[in-house]
């Protein structure tokens, strides 16, 4: 219709220059530069997640570990002597807890399901540790590598090369290495039975609000967790003295080729750099953003921090896991815990046992689950352990966030349509001008 309107404009003048004049310098006047450059196809690039307004927490979450835990925000039950929490925390969620009382001191979401990227690997280790000795030996196949997904974080490890099982768990938790964790998945029985055994781990810690996709964190749909489980899959891998070893290593003799071998460092960048820092695992994917668990010990006292998604990159995820436990050393004892860690095993409560379920979470926010392919569906990249160095990670896959609704095609359909209705009421009240001068 708009466009016969404007046919009907152009075809009832008789001096076509003149009004095509007019016209154009109407369209200039009118049309906002933004929409101009749509409609031009210039490539303008969609906010990024960081620069939307961020989601909001589900209205309904857990309360595994205290009713107060599934109340959004942030909650702390702050004594006279208290310090104030620390300003401008972006992350989404987050949580510092005793990881010898289990008492949770102050959380912000903490049962809130957000993709866990590679802190889903503690969960992998804790499963699968007790399985091999250290020094066993494996050779690695091409079959054993073919499933790791396009753009993931490797250590390196090589078909028809002979590692120790020593040496492929340190490309794991060091760094983060895909390819070490499929190797390890086959010599369990391959990915899917070692999937099948997180689900069950997860729910014998009540993490219940993991669902587990892929073994080593790399991005598919309907794969969450939350601060409060990671923190619980922390707690209980820590108490294996290999998975506590494994994630206080700053560096490692990595296999190469023939006798040579080259360092691997410790992707967690408060190791040998926070005073008391013990581990755990961090992670990044262009779907979950930045995500970090950490255990830290000061005076005997041991704290935990998760925090899942800060704003934006460059380190934050870090800078605001420091301040939370600089806050948690300075409160504790100052605090009433808002809630605890559970113990593994069923829990009673008013309601009688509960029974946890292995079905996928049916309360996902529909913008974790992105109508468009994954960025492995789509051959992108997911730019794990963001600080791996320029070997071991690729950037992440052009125009795939996973996060946030609406899309860019339609936002640009929106804003052509506008200016087009204003282009032709512009162009027909040059018209009626132009008439009047007749």
């Amino acid at each position: 219709m708009l466009r016969q309107l404007a046919r009907r404009i152009l075809l009832r003048e008789r001096r076509p220059a003149r009004i095509t004049v007019a016209l154009l310098g109407a369209a200039l006047l009118v049309v906002p530069p933004a929409a101009t450059a749509r409609a031009a196809g210039a490539d303008t690039p969609s906010p990024s997640p960081s620069e939307s307004a961020p989601p909001s927490p589900p209205a309904v979450m857990s309360a595994v570990g205290g009713e107060r835990l599934a109340q959004p925000g942030d909650q702390v039950e702050a004594g006279p002597d208290t310090p104030e929490l620390p300003e401008d925390l972006t992350a989404y969620s987050w949580m510092v807890s005793d990881a010898t009382t289990g008492e949770v001191l102050a959380a912000r979401n903490p049962h809130w399901q957000l993709p866990p990227a590679s802190t889903l690997k503690m969960l992998f280790a804790e499963v699968l540790l007790p399985r091999f000795e250290p020094t066993g030996t494996h050779t690695v196949s091409a079959e054993e590598l073919a499933g790791v997904g396009e753009g993931s974080s490797l250590v390196g490890v090589k078909e028809e090369l002979t590692y120790t099982v020593e040496d492929l768990w340190l490309g794991v938790f060091l760094r983060s290495g895909n390819d070490a964790v499929h190797v390890l998945s086959a010599m369990a029985g391959g990915v899917p039975e070692v999937v099948r055994q997180m689900q069950e781990r997860a729910i014998e810690l009540n993490a219940l609000d993991t669902h587990v996709v892929t073994p080593d964190g790399y991005d598919e749909d309907g794969q969450v967790s939350s601060a409060y489980d990671l923190t619980l899959i922390a707690r209980a891998g820590l108490q294996n003295p290999d998975f506590r070893r494994y994630a206080s290593t700053r560096t490692a003799e990595f296999p190469g080729e023939g006798d040579e071998t080259f360092e691997i460092q410790n992707t967690n960048d408060l190791l040998g750099v926070y005073e008391g820092m013990i581990g755990v695992k961090n992670g990044y994917t262009s779907n979950a953003g930045n995500t970090f668990v950490g255990a830290a010990e000061r005076d005997g006292r041991t704290l935990l921090v998760a925090v899942m998604h800060p704003e934006r990159g460059d380190g934050l995820v870090y800078d605001e896991a420091e301040a939370l436990l600089d806050w948690g050393f300075a409160a504790a004892g100052t605090v009433t815990p808002i809630g605890r860690l559970v113990e593994p095993g069923p829990q009673v409560g008013e309601a009688g046992v509960q029974v946890p379920s292995t079905a996928p979470p049916a309360s996902l926010a529909p913008w974790l689950l992105p109508a468009s392919p994954t960025p492995a569906a789509a051959g992108g990249a997911q730019a794990e352990a963001a600080d791996a160095g320029p070997e071991h990670v690729s950037a992440p896959s052009a125009g795939v966030s996973g996060l946030g609704p609406g899309s860019g095609a339609s936002g640009g359909r929106t804003a052509l349509s506008v200016a087009l209705l204003v282009f032709v009421l512009g162009a027909w009240v040059v018209v009626a001008v132009l008439r009047r001068q007749r």
